[in-house]
């Protein structure tokens, strides 16, 4: 039981419990209430202390890039001007170097920080060419062993040849089969972005998938995307996935900034997902989606790191103060941004058998998580996500708890020995970047 804290039962319209607690038995939430009052329900349990904090659901993450762990401090040895040259000069470059044991300490780096500012749940987006076989299975066997839940795929190019992408779509097809009844780890299909997607690619991934079961892909991140997608294959990122039949209830469509009001109306009748990524879009100057113009059209809008980082109240900060600055507004903000972290919840629902997922009741999935911010102020339903953005959002996780398991306990991790991880990747780091270095730029965009 997680006891003395406020409890705030979800993300929208919850009920907010002063010196509240919550009880569960294996991975089932079996109570919620006042703590005096479960105390005395259930006197057998085993009360951990929130000391004060805002005891809530386990946050969940739409978009991330486990693999990115091992980028931090690296230098590409050459100016990276443009966010063409950012792909190719970093990234694919990083991911051709990426060996098994690279893989592996990078998902264990980034399902620590995971576990480490409260989030859950995780949809992954991975690449690794030269390491490709198996690596889907090896990013889950890390997050099994750290206790998250997670959506993987691979991530299926062209620009590394069109036998490369038939590959990543075998990694990714192998990988959904081994997967569809696990509780905790399912797989969707992983796509690039449509400027390095053929079109036999793409009838290839249509023909093979299954109806629904969606996809994951990077689109109108840049400009590029659009204009590229428009000169070789006459169509925009979203006409494209729409001719061939991808676009449903499970497909993530991260980023999704430079499009046009009709890809915006096509993406709300399938139901689809955008996927704002406002830390990474920063950080790459490509611009910044406009949630409240997406939202107007109907689009269900989440929330995503990119690889940034994996703080999801931070993501969320920065997507409020970024939609402030954008408009020139401090009255802004409350028009859609409240409304990600919810959205994350309904879409983890999709892939999972979990329609109580992302909320604290009997009944639920034991996914808890204290943020380490006591209220100074009265923290009421209809002012929680001031309470996030201006209090929680910067402050550390002192509990996660995922499906009962405590996974952070008093800020310490249970299931995974961070400072042993951390001195692993330093010793694999060098050889990592010494491969990085030797590769080659120049990648065309739809390969040979």
């Amino acid at each position: 039981m997680l006891s003395n804290g406020t409890v705030v039962t979800g993300l929208v319209h919850p009920t907010i419990i002063p010196s509240g607690a919550v009880a569960w038995t294996g991975d089932r939430i079996v109570a919620v209430g006042p703590a005096r009052q479960l105390r005395g329900e259930i006197p057998a349990a085993h009360v951990v202390d929130a000391r004060g904090g805002v005891i809530m659901p386990g946050l969940v993450n739409l978009h991330h890039h486990f693999y990115s762990a091992l980028a931090r401090a690296l230098d590409p040895g050459t100016a990276v001007g443009d966010f063409v040259q950012v792909l190719d000069r970093l990234w694919w470059r990083l991911d051709r170097a990426l060996d098994r044991d690279a893989i592996r300490v990078s998902a264990q780096l980034s399902v620590a920080d995971c576990i480490r500012w409260g989030c859950t749940t995780v949809f992954d987006h991975h690449s690794s060419p030269s390491s490709r076989a198996g690596s889907l299975a090896l990013i889950a066997e890390v997050v099994e062993q750290a206790g998250l839940s997670t959506v993987l795929c691979y991530e299926v190019s062209d620009r590394n040849g069109h036998d490369e992408a038939l590959a990543g779509i075998d990694e990714n097809l192998g990988f959904i089969a081994d997967h569809q009844d696990h509780p905790r780890v399912r797989g969707v299909l992983g796509l690039h972005a449509s400027f390095t997607l053929r079109d036999e690619t793409l009838v290839e991934v249509a023909k093979r998938r299954a109806s629904g079961s969606g996809c994951h892909i990077h689109v109108a991140e840049d400009r590029v995307d659009v204009a590229e997608s428009r000169l070789a294959f006459g169509k925009g990122p979203v006409e494209r996935l729409d001719s061939f039949g991808l676009l449903d209830h499970r497909s993530l469509l991260a980023h999704g900034i430079h499009l046009e009001s009709e890809d915006y109306d096509t993406i709300a009748r399938h139901d689809a997902v955008v996927v704002h990524n406002p830390e990474s879009n920063a950080n790459n100057g490509v611009g910044q989606l406009d949630t409240a113009r997406v939202g107007a059209h109907g689009c269900l809008v989440g929330l995503g790191t990119d690889g940034m980082s994996s703080s999801m109240l931070r993501a969320a900060r920065a997507a409020f103060l970024a939609h402030r600055m954008a408009l020139r507004s401090p009255g802004a903000g409350f028009e859609v941004i409240p409304q990600l972290l919810s959205n994350n919840v309904n879409v983890a629902r999709r892939f999972y058998d979990e329609p109580e997922l992302g909320v604290l009741l009997p009944g639920a999935p034991a996914d808890i998580i204290v943020v380490d911010a006591p209220p100074p102020t009265p923290l009421l339903a209809e002012n929680l996500f001031s309470h996030l953005i201006y209090g929680a959002a910067e402050a550390p996780v002192r509990h996660t708890v995922a499906r009962g398991r405590f996974l952070l306990e008093d800020f310490a991790h249970t299931t995974m020995d961070s400072e042993a991880i951390a001195l692993h990747a330093r010793e694999l780091t060098p050889a990592l970047w010494r491969r990085f270095s030797q590769l080659p730029w120049g990648t065309r965009f739809i390969g040979a």
